[in-house]
């Protein structure tokens, strides 16, 4: 069976997302049980601020996977969701379902994090060595022979300085002004004690300087320009499986209510069926819930 124009729709807005670096989660359903809303097959892209592209479910459905997706883009991790129906397997989400419906289904939930953000400054064949290999593993990699560029760097960027002294040292002077996880500068120990020193002179005090690893790279000894290319990526590598160079998330989405009835969760901003309770606003996904929480008030003494 091939990709519906939907599906495909939303991959390609996937794939840009992710070429620009951007964090979202893609909601996937497995399978589902008549008569849930949701097809098998159907994919939505899920923001951090908690707005949805494409279709997912229903009223109860669709609140619920929302705020699983931006658990799961505050940590990282995957999960597989069961909407409806009791499942015991290892490492699975079961979610009760007590609305009208008698439907079900499973949601795969998964992150997608911007990849590691590399930014080589210089212009030499270690350079374009370094930046070849991180890309092979799947890294945004660019190179840049200008200083300027560097400042942009951010809180998920790596950034190498290896100019072989042409502009060492403005370079390394805008990396220290960004959030950049990583500054690395390739050059032996004399040169780089010589440019901390500059650094020093203009001002940058001796907590920032220590931010600077020199010379970058696992100490490989006496090594061709290849060789330190390796070298620095896999002290890069060893950095990002201990978590530094991970964005900072920054998920948005309001608190979500809950149902007193059923326990899903329901969008206070966008739900229709709201009651006032004892001086609060109490809100529910369906009419049934909402209608059997009233019954239930009404009949206390």
């Amino acid at each position: 069976m091939g990709t519906g124009p939907v599906t495909a729709g939303i991959l390609g807005r996937a794939a840009k997302l992710a070429g620009e670096g951007r964090p979202f989660v893609l909601a996937s359903v497995t399978w589902r049980r008549a008569p849930s809303s949701g097809k098998q097959g159907s994919k939505a892209i899920i923001h951090p601020d908690g707005s949805v592209d494409g279709w997912l479910g229903g009223a109860c459905a669709a609140p619920t996977v929302v705020r699983h997706a931006l658990q799961a883009l505050t940590d990282g991790r995957p999960r597989l969701l069961v909407l409806g129906e009791e499942d015991h397997r290892h490492d699975v989400t079961a979610v009760s379902m007590a609305c009208s419906s008698e439907g079900a289904m499973e949601v795969y939930v998964e992150p997608m994090l911007p990849s590691p953000h590399l930014m080589v400054v210089g212009n030499s064949p270690m350079v374009d060595t370094l930046r070849r290999l991180a890309a092979v593993l799947g890294w945004r990699a660019e190179s840049v022979n200008d200083p300027g560029p560097v400042a942009g760097a951010g809180d998920g960027s790596y950034v190498v300085v290896a100019t072989q002294g042409h502009f060492d040292e403005p370079a390394l002077e805008a990396a220290l002004t960004t959030a950049a996880a990583y500054i690395g500068l390739v050059a032996s120990e004399k040169r780089a004690s010589a440019v901390k020193t500059w650094l020093r002179e203009r001002g940058i005090d001796d907590a920032a300087l220590a931010r600077i690893r020199a010379p970058a790279g696992v100490d490989l000894g006496a090594t061709e320009h290849h060789e330190i290319a390796v070298s620095v990526l896999a002290e890069l590598v060893a950095l990002k499986t201990s978590g530094a160079g991970r964005p900072a998330m920054r998920v948005e989405a309001a608190e979500p209510a809950i149902d007193p009835v059923c326990g899903m969760s329901v969008d206070p901003a966008t739900a229709r069926f709201v009651s006032e309770h004892e001086g609060r606003l109490v809100y529910f996904c369906a009419p049934g819930c909402q209608r059997t929480f009233e019954e239930s008030v009404n009949r206390r003494p």
